[in-house]
C-alpha cells in the first residue's frame, strides 16, 4: 500500500513510549517503505485519521515543520514529500524508492511563529502616522 497526500502517520499508534513523531505527506508515495524513529519501523499500519491526542511528545532537533523532500535528492522518485508535524527526537531516517532520506537532506523549516514575532516587533519600533518637523 503505498501512501497519498494528507495520509498522517503517528508513531504513537503503535509505539506509546517513543518520541511521538508525528509527519504529514504533502507528496507522493507511491515508493514509500518505511519511517525509522527510536528504533521503529513505521508503515502503512501507522496512518491515522488525525493526530492522536496524547502527551509527551519529544521534538527534535529542528522542530516542528521541517519538510523532507526526496525529489530533491533523488530527481527519478515518487517525490515523496513529509512534513514533521510533532515529536522527531528519535527520528533516523525514512526510506521510499530504494532511498534513504535523513533530516540533514530537509528543505525548509517553516518558522512563521518566529517570523510573525519578529514582525510584530519591527512594527512596534516605527512611528505611527506622520513624523519629522514642519
Amino acid at each position: 500500500m503505498a501512501l497519498k497526500k494528507g495520509d498522517i502517520i503517528d508513531e504513537y499508534k503503535r509505539f506509546p513510549d517513543s518520541c511521538g513523531l508525528v509527519v504529514k505527506v504533502l507528496a507522493g508515495g507511491e515508493g514509500f517503505q518505511k519511517i525509522v524513529c527510536c528504533g521503529h519501523e513505521l508503515t502503512e499500519q501507522d496512518v491515522v485519521p488525525a493526530r492522536l491526542k496524547k502527551g509527551g511528545r519529544k521534538m527534535g532537533q529542528k522542530g516542528v515543520g521541517v519538510i523532507i523532500d526526496e525529489k530533491k535528492s533523488f530527481g527519478d522518485s515518487c517525490g515523496l514529500r513529509l512534513m514533521i508535524m510533532d515529536g522527531g527526537q528519535g527520528l533516523q531516517r525514512m526510506e521510499c524508492c530504494g532511498h534513504s532520506l535523513t533530516l540533514a537532506d530537509e528543505q525548509e523549516f517553516l518558522d512563521l511563529g518566529i517570523r510573525n514575532a519578529r514582525m510584530a516587533q519591527s512594527e512596534k519600533d516605527e512611528p505611527l502616522g506622520p513624523s519629522g518637523n514642519a
